[in-house]
């Protein structure tokens, strides 16, 4: 009973600390889903694609935060992606969970993916060096 809840414990220790964490991306463009080179921008520096499901709590947070973050950041543009019906776009991302977010460049490249609901100054730094230079 002890080893369990001691189990139980690490486990809830180690999601709690990869929530929200930005990793760098590593993924090439040519290999991305259709339904996600659809959704780039070739006049955005970055666009934030985030990969949601129909029942989501997170999801729906992650989506206010990204969304008015590309309304007040120059060269950002946020775009949410259903994957409910389309869980082969998931698989073939590596994507585990939703939310989770892509930062891709105006190419497609993977620059960084986020599991759960970023934290947005975390995100905005890791964003800064991908996006114009006006932003500051």
């Amino acid at each position: 009973m002890v080893a369990a809840v001691a189990v139980t414990a690490v486990v809830a220790v180690l999601l709690r600390w990869r929530e929200g964490r930005v990793r760098v991306g590593g993924s090439s463009g040519p290999e991305l889903p259709e339904a996600v080179r659809a959704a780039l921008d070739p006049g955005a520096a970055v666009t934030l694609v985030q990969l949601s499901t129909t029942f989501c709590a997170p999801c729906r947070h992650t989506r206010v935060l990204l969304s008015d973050l590309a309304g007040r950041v120059a060269g950002l543009r946020h775009v949410e992606l259903d994957v409910t019906n389309q869980p082969e776009v998931a698989t073939r991302l590596g994507v585990l969970r939703t939310p989770t977010t892509l930062a891709l460049d105006a190419s497609g490249a993977e620059v960084l993916r986020v599991g759960g609901v970023p934290k947005r100054d975390v995100l905005l730094e890791a964003l800064r060096p991908h996006l114009p230079h006006t932003n500051g």
